[in-house]
Formats: structure tokens, C-alpha cells, sequence
């Protein structure tokens, strides 16, 4: 098993939100958590074939949706985290090689 998207996974989302927050840039932020979530899908889609790399993709973007709203309720870096770590299982049970 690869543990290499779901890195890259859970660096897009830690890091994309520390870039955002650090520079006060969020373009840049979301131009990290997309330059992450397109490598993480390109290794999924060859672990695991297309069909898992769109519903681990899509559930990158939905946590990364998810951690806006879950920030109002328990803070910012504690939804982040939370979301990142939701990912990163996701990715180790379903992104690996057929």
C-alpha cells in the first residue's frame, strides 16, 4: 500500500489552509489544497482506478467544503484537522492498488 496520496492529500489541506492563513492570500492557499488534490488524484487514479480516485477527489473537495462551517463550531485548526484526518483514512482503505 502507498501511503504517498494520502500525504500529498493531507498536506493539501493542512497546507493550503496555513498558506491562506499565513500570507492572508487565500488564492494562493487554494492554488496548494488544488496542486495537492490533483496529485493525490493522479496517484489514487493509478492505485486504485478511476472509479475511487472521483469519490476520494470529491471527498477531498466536500472536507475541504466541510471545514468552513465545522471551523464556526469548533475552531479553525480543529476542523482542518479533523477533515484532514477523515481524508487521510478514506485514502489508506479506499486508494489503494486494486
Amino acid at each position: 500500500m502507498s501511503f504517498l496520496p494520502s500525504a500529498i492529500a493531507g498536506t493539501g489541506l493542512i497546507g493550503g489552509f496555513a498558506t491562506a492563513r499565513t500570507t492572508k492570500n487565500r488564492p494562493l492557499g487554494g492554488a496548494v489544497l488544488a496542486a495537492a488534490g490533483t496529485g493525490a488524484f493522479l496517484l489514487w487514479k493509478a492505485n486504485a482506478g478511476t472509479p475511487r480516485a472521483a469519490a476520494l477527489a470529491g471527498l477531498y473537495l466536500a472536507a475541504f467544503g466541510a471545514s468552513h462551517p465545522l471551523a464556526k463550531k469548533i475552531g479553525a485548526w480543529p476542523a482542518v484537522n479533523s477533515v484532514t484526518a477523515a481524508v487521510i483514512l478514506a485514502s489508506l482503505v479506499a486508494g489503494r492498488r486494486k
